[in-house]
């Protein structure tokens, strides 16, 4: 935290912290949510994360927000991971390993096509 001793670095504080929110939400029209509850976390959720982001920094796409959740569903169906994409509607995924979250990452991230066998209808 940055250290404040005058009203001038207060505003400055203030001004660099509305600057990097506005260009959080400007840059994440993608965000990919990723359940880490403890069940989600003991199913794999941490390798499935990690591929998530590495496929994000691989392919240099600085646009897409990822973000951790709690519980996204039935223990059965983690790890979960949810893909939303501007103003469209989620699409949530079920058993999301490390190659299916590079596949989704792949195919509906990048492509634009969902990926049925793991998608959750509700």
């Amino acid at each position: 935290m940055p250290l404040i001793n005058s009203p001038q670095d207060l505003r400055r504080v203030r001004e660099e912290t509305l600057q990097k929110r506005l260009l959080q939400n400007q840059a994440s029209r993608i965000q990919i949510i990723v359940s880490m509850d403890t069940p989600a976390i003991a199913a794999g959720a941490r390798e499935t994360m990690q591929a998530i982001l590495e496929f994000i920094e691989e392919e240099k796409l600085n646009h897409i927000l990822v973000k951790k959740t709690g519980n996204l569903g039935f223990d059965s169906w983690k790890p979960i991971v949810q893909v939303v994409i501007n103003s469209q509607s989620p699409v949530t995924y079920r058993k999301v390993s490390p190659t299916v979250a590079r596949r989704i990452m792949e195919e509906h991230v990048v492509g634009g096509k969902v990926v049925q066998e793991h998608a959750i209808h509700f």
